[in-house]
């Protein structure tokens, strides 16, 4: 009996071992955003002008919302329930629109079909808003951890942003080389930062024990009750302590919900509690006088320590969002929202560590922006929180669609949940409007800006698309007349890429029309991203011999895969009838050039944007990874 236990025992306790490491690693990536957070976030509420006073009262209630926060959106939302809401064990606003995309796909109702379109569209702007959130976090969490040099000594002041600006510069100068050897100390660095949120914030908390009553919902009630309109503006600065928490869902797949949950509880949750109930009791000692609390919990040469602890922390929160960023922009690209763009593999042991060098120089001008133009991390401040609280209530819209369209809960269970989340996303939400003025206009101007640029190219590509089934000749008729009237062969495989593999692909027209001659051997090549995140090798591709030399390969891949034609030819030219050698390929590709003067209902600005977007995609060679010198492009005129 122990002999049979013993195994058993040794899987457990290397399954328990294996998550506990996998909840470090998640404390870099998913935390790290979050967890920088105490920063500025305390600060933020008693800041004058827009802060409240510093009292006894005002603090234990500042706390309170804190700490409930925290509880109702992190612990009772995301943990408990929107990470349950997955697509294949992705998670993110993205993956679930790639839900909805499906069942829109397979909705027979008209109206049902309005309906996800609609919620398509929302889900869209949140991922926008991803983006928007995505510029300002580098910005605010270094330049926050570089102004302790300010708190430390005066002195230091003027050196404040060009330090925090040649920080940026080298964070994304090194996305480059790629993350894998930086990442392996993402995980212990943000266990430091944890520990050094508990040792500054939990000799206050013993030295001033009473700050522990602001558990107490009564506070939070009382605070409001108290200041009114000007209490409810003051949660623009609460949910500073809960930016990021939107991680907590899209880096599901990464790390799985149960290591990001035993992290939350274990690390992150307690660390931050310890840390802003800390600064609360700074706040009941010092009052007013408290000018940054998180810096000010430690005193003498500790300071600089901590400064430096504070700038790896936001570091590697800034090159989590960094990271979220590039997979967020290729997901977006396989599901038809965004133009083709280089996507570098920085590691080939992990898929998913890749690079995008437009992103990653989009990113950086746009958070040098943001530096050299607010100056101070409580002038951003203003700018955070439109973007967050927009993308928390359009998750749990999207949370309420696909669990009722997968039919996952009882409606009224799942009305009452959209109700809850969205009763505090909004509020959250419009408590943060009132900062539009004072910067907030930055991330809705850059979430405004992706939305339209997204739903144009997907438009766009509707549109091509149909003009060009519009002008594809059936398959069989183009078989049929071609074992009537037969073309010269040439020894090898020509392959000819379809977004139709029902059709013959115009290039192929044009080919033997212009040179009257074929291959040997002839591949019609369709590739399609399915709205699961990977599809299994046994499933990438389907091969039909079609006759006359004629081949029909249909490949499918997740949206969080990168094609790989090669690869792809060599896996199937292992099985039985399918004579592709690997040197003796040639591939064929349509290079279309839009005019703008064509019937098509897109507007004329839309016309105009998407040719600008087709002429600065990347090529289909290198996106579908084709070697270059084995490409014929032929074009084709095609009116919008």
């Amino acid at each position: 009996m122990d002999a049979a236990a013993a195994p058993s025992a040794h899987a457990r306790d290397d399954k328990a071992a294996g998550t506990l490491r996998v909840a470090v690693a998640a404390l870099g990536v998913v935390y790290g955003d979050i967890g920088t957070s105490p920063l500025y976030a305390m600060k933020e509420c008693f800041l004058q002008p827009h802060g409240v006073g510093v009292s006894s009262t005002n603090v234990l209630g500042v706390l309170s919302l804190f700490f409930w926060t925290l509880t109702l959106v992190i612990v009772v939302k995301y943990l408990t329930f929107v990470l349950r809401a997955d697509n294949n064990g992705e998670g993110g606003i993205l993956a679930l629109l790639a839900l909805l995309k499906a069942k829109r796909a397979g909705a027979a109702h008209a109206q049902r079909s309005r309906v996800l379109e609609l919620l398509m569209l929302v889900g869209l702007f949140g991922a926008a808003l991803l983006y928007g959130d995505g510029v300002i976090t580098p910005a605010i969490s270094v330049l926050s951890a570089v102004e302790g040099l300010g708190v430390a000594t005066h002195v230091l002041d003027p050196v404040v942003v060009p330090v925090t600006a040649a920080i940026l510069v080298g964070l994304f100068l090194m996305q480059k080389h790629g993350t894998s050897a930086v990442g392996q100390v993402f995980g212990p660095a943000m266990l430091l930062w944890f520990a050094t949120l508990v040792a500054t914030g939990l000799p206050w908390i013993v030295r001033h024990p009473e700050v522990l009553r602001a558990v107490d919902p009564a506070y939070a009630v009382s605070f409001f009750a108290h200041h009114g309109k000007r209490g409810f503006l003051i949660l623009g600065a609460v949910v500073l302590c809960i930016t990021g928490g939107e991680a907590l869902y899209a880096d599901m797949g990464h790390f799985g919900r149960r290591p990001i949950t035993l992290a939350w509880y274990t690390i992150a949750f307690p660390a931050l509690l310890v840390c802003y109930f800390g600064q609360g009791a700074l706040y009941l000692e010092r009052g007013a006088a408290v000018q940054n609390p998180f810096y000010e919990l430690v005193s003498g040469w500790v300071r600089y320590p901590v400064v430096a602890i504070a700038t790896v922390a936001t570091v590697v929160a800034s090159q989590a969002l960094i990271s979220g960023a590039y997979s967020l922009t290729r997901q977006a690209i396989q599901l038809g929202y965004w133009p083709r763009m280089t996507v570098v593999h920085t590691s080939g042991a992990a898929e998913g560590q890749i690079y995008m060098p437009q992103v990653n120089m989009a990113l950086m001008v746009a958070c040098l922006a943001l530096v050299f133009g607010f100056k101070s991390s409580s002038a951003l401040a203003a700018a955070y929180g439109i973007a967050v609280t927009g993308t928390m209530a359009i998750t749990s819209i999207l949370f309420f669609a696909v669990v009722r369209t997968q039919r996952r809960m009882k409606p009224v269970f799942a009305i009452a949940l959209l109700v809850l989340f969205l009763t505090v996303d909004l509020a959250f939400f419009a408590g943060n409007v009132t900062k539009i003025e004072d910067g907030g206009w930055f991330p809705v101007a850059i979430a405004g800006a992706m939305f339209a640029l997204m739903t144009t190219w997907k438009r766009g590509r509707e549109a091509l698309r149909r003009f060009m089934q519009d002008s594809t000749l059936p398959l069989d008729v183009f078989l049929a007349d071609l074992h009537v009237r037969p073309l010269h062969r040439i020894p090898g495989t020509g392959v000819f890429m379809t977004p139709n593999p029902n059709g013959v692909p115009p290039v192929l027209l044009h080919h033997v029309k212009h040179n009257r001659v074929l291959h040997e051997h002839v591949v019609l090549l369709a590739v399609t991203t399915l709205t699961v995140p990977e599809v299994p090798a046994a499933e990438r591709a389907k091969v039909t011999k079609l006759g006359e030399g004629f081949y029909q390969l249909r490949a499918q891949y997740g949206f969080m895969e990168s094609p790989d034609v090669p690869d792809l030819l060599r896996r199937c030219a292992r099985g039985e009838g399918f004579p592709v050698g690997e040197h003796d390929v040639t591939y064929y590709l349509g290079r279309e050039t839009l005019l703008t003067t064509g019937p098509s209902n897109l507007a004329g600005w839309r016309k105009r944007l998407f040719a600008v977007m087709s002429r600065n995609a990347q090529s289909a060679t290198a996106f579908f990874n084709i070697p270059p010198n084995r490409v014929v492009e032929l074009g084709t005129q095609v009116q919008l």
